[in-house]
């Protein structure tokens, strides 16, 4: 079994109940062992939308990273949700922040996720249930990680 950390997200319609469908339905596939407060945090990158709510779950899975990638893909699209444009509102997003201590970088799949470091609607949620976790690519910790950041935007839910 892997350890994974997976970031969830949504900023349409029932935010919070998106949130618990998308975490029943990993459940098929992934052991949650740990869940995150949820966080609304003001959207990244595309400000001229809803703000979102953010969590992150540890888990383990028996899911090879691509499959895993394939089978949160398939959470997404039977949630209904629709391709937008980079950065723009969405019904669920789910990340694959971290698997194990692997580093991947391939065109279809980056892992520890390639934003983690900058960003505080994942560090502040990560850091509630695994500050001690190390980004296998810059060696830091994410409490480490947080603190280099700023959390403006960030609330607990």
């Amino acid at each position: 079994m892997a350890w994974v950390l997976i970031g969830l997200g949504s900023n349409l319609h029932d935010r919070e109940a998106n949130l618990a469908h998308a975490r029943e339905l990993l459940a098929a596939r992934v052991e949650v062992v740990r869940t995150s407060a949820l966080y609304e945090t003001v959207p990244w990158g595309y400000a001229e939308q809803p703000a979102f709510l953010n969590q992150v779950l540890a888990g383990e899975t028996a899911l090879t990273p691509l499959r895993l990638l394939n089978f949160l893909k398939k959470i997404e699209a039977q949630m209904g949700r629709e391709k937008t444009f980079r950065y723009g509102p969405r019904l669920i997003d789910l990340d694959i922040l971290a698997y194990d201590q692997l580093v991947i970088r391939t065109k279809r799949l980056e892992i520890p996720h390639p934003r983690i470091a900058e960003r505080a609607f994942v560090l502040v949620p990560l850091v509630e249930i695994a500050p001690e976790w190390v980004h296998p690519g810059l060696g830091k910790t994410a409490r480490k990680l947080l603190q280099e950041i700023s959390t403006e935007g960030v609330r607990r839910w």
